[in-house]
């Protein structure tokens, strides 16, 4: 990536030229969406951190834009679930105009789980922005996700004879406490699709049924931001870096999001979470040395 540079002189102030989008960095950051949107390790801590590695954002006004883009770059990794999951999305369309009632019970269900979030989000937009996104708070979460991880696997494996059901059984109440935990999410580094998992786990559904719920769950919550945060700095996003390779690192984001999203569930209808627990642990670590 191109460092910034000074350009002529008006009067006594410098121009400062900003860091351009270039095609590797397109490339990194839709590989980092795609492959960790869905996986329960945050998305939004591995942009922020290949942000820094990429040395992206050493402008209070590059980074705004990186910041955006690090949420609008999620478009790829919805479209990579509504693909996935199409039968679902249907089934829930057919449901509001009465044709489908599981379809219908699971939108109900999952705009539920949403509302919590948004109301929150929209509150407290500026006091997260302003003091949570840092590396140090992102290392945090990192490091005590992967122990809460390691804490509720351990505690569901000795649950041998508990009832675990698959998402027919979801009620609304359940739902609605799935959407809080949701927001502890937005603590950058807690992941998303973490908290909506356990969530689900914790009030008894099958740990296949809740990561299919937190996908879908995704699709409402992750598109609610993407557009928000489109609609208020998308033209800043574009000025910052054209057109071409923010849409190269959203297709990135598609393909490598379905892929993550098809291993994921293939891995996680044979094992436990325990894998994702180690990884954040071991990434708080690596990260907080590598920092200080």
């Amino acid at each position: 990536m191109s460092q910034p540079s000074t350009g002529g002189t008006e009067g006594n102030t410098p121009t400062i030229i900003s860091h351009s989008m270039s095609l590797m960095d397109a490339v990194v950051l839709g590989l980092t969406e795609g492959i960790t949107e869905y996986l329960p390790v945050s998305s939004t801590g591995h942009l922020y951190l290949a942000g820094k590695l990429l040395g992206m954002g050493q402008t209070p006004a590059e980074k705004e834009a990186v910041d955006a883009y690090s949420i609008c770059i999620q478009l790829g990794a919805i479209l990579a679930v509504f693909w996935l999951y199409f039968a679902r999305v249907r089934g829930m369309a057919m449901g509001l105009i009465g044709k489908d009632i599981q379809g219908r019970k699971n939108l109900i269900n999952i705009m539920g789980a949403f509302i919590p979030a948004a109301v929150i989000g929209l509150l407290f937009e500026k006091h997260i922005k302003h003091y949570l996104f840092g590396i140090w708070p992102i290392i945090l979460s990192w490091f005590v996700g992967g122990v809460v991880i390691l804490l509720i696997s351990g505690w569901m494996k000795r649950q041998t004879h508990s009832k675990q059901g698959g998402l027919d059984s979801l009620t609304l109440k359940s739902a609605l406490l799935i959407g809080f935990m949701q927001c502890i999410a937005m603590w950058p580094g807690t992941s998303r699709s973490l908290v909506t998992i356990l969530g689900g786990m914790l009030v008894g559904l099958s740990l296949p049924a809740a990561v299919e719920f937190s996908f879908l769950l995704g699709l409402i919550t992750l598109s609610a931001a993407t557009v928000y945060e489109g609609y208020k700095l998308g033209p800043q996003i574009i000025s910052m870096f054209g057109w071409i390779n923010p849409l190269i690192g959203l297709a990135v984001a598609f393909i490598s999001a379905a892929a993550a999203v098809k291993w994921m569930v293939s891995y996680l209808n044979r094992h436990p979470l325990t894998l994702f627990g180690y990884y954040r642990i071991g990434l708080a670590i690596v990260a907080a040395l590598w920092f200080i």
